[in-house]
């Protein structure tokens, strides 16, 4: 029994790592620490780290810039078959398809005013169902709903295209692809909306334009001085 033990304990004694092996590889694992391969990497990480950080800073801005705002044809418009508030649309805006869009203008637009009609639309909320329809953009209004008149937005001029987008100047025009419901850009961005005392459409007293049309203005030809919406 007494062989047995120093037979095993000799055996142990081999399977273990020297202290000089200890020692050896601890002082690989400094050499790699410190080798220029390693050094690389590391200010690989502080690129990283930088580009992340501008990345960051630039989704801190909110402001108009972050919608996407173009001009639609609705080519076909019918009501909601189960709200009676509401509207179902089909859109152009020049992409290849039509985007269906709702809008609860009943009590305020005749349906035959929106037949053919051209309009600004919001293009990059989250599609959202609407009472079983689902609506891919937001059809923008002059809204005084409390005084019984939403307007949409009219374009003052005939020669555009559809899908133009609508800018305001001294505001960078970068729309997110979709903006995330959770961020609340548009609920942030939408009390400066207006429409401004000579019933034209504004963003912080700015007046909004089309990219490809400087000169040709949004306006309201109903009301003055209220929300956009």
């Amino acid at each position: 029994m007494h062989a047995i033990y120093h037979i095993s304990r000799h055996i142990l004694q081999r399977l273990q790592p020297s202290a000089a092996t200890k020692t050896v590889e601890s002082n690989n694992v400094k050499a790699a620490s410190d080798s220029p391969g390693k050094s690389k990497s590391a200010g690989g990480s502080k690129t990283l780290g930088k580009a992340s950080g501008s990345a960051t800073a630039s989704e801190a801005t909110v402001d108009v810039g972050r919608l996407d705002m173009r001009i639609g044809r609705i080519v076909e418009v019918s009501r909601h078959p189960d709200a009676d508030s509401l509207y179902v649309e089909k859109v152009d805006l020049g992409e290849g398809r039509l985007r269906t869009v709702v809008s609860g203008l009943v009590k305020f637009v005749p349906l035959e005013e929106l037949q053919n009609r051209m309009g600004i639309f919001m293009c990059n909320l989250k599609p959202a169902k609407m009472r079983g329809v689902e609506s891919e953009a937001m059809l923008m209004c002059a809204s005084a709903p409390e005084a019984g008149v939403v307007e949409p937005l009219v374009i003052g001029s005939e020669n555009v295209n559809l899908g133009d987008p609508v800018i305001v100047p001294g505001f960078e025009h970068n729309p997110d692809s979709q903006l995330n419901p959770k961020k609340k850009i548009f609920e942030q961005v939408k009390p400066d909306l207006r429409v401004d005392q000579d019933g034209y459409a504004t963003y912080k007293g700015v007046r909004w334009t089309l990219k490809s049309s400087p000169s040709t203005l949004i306006k309201s030809t109903k009301l003055k001085d209220v929300q956009i919406a």
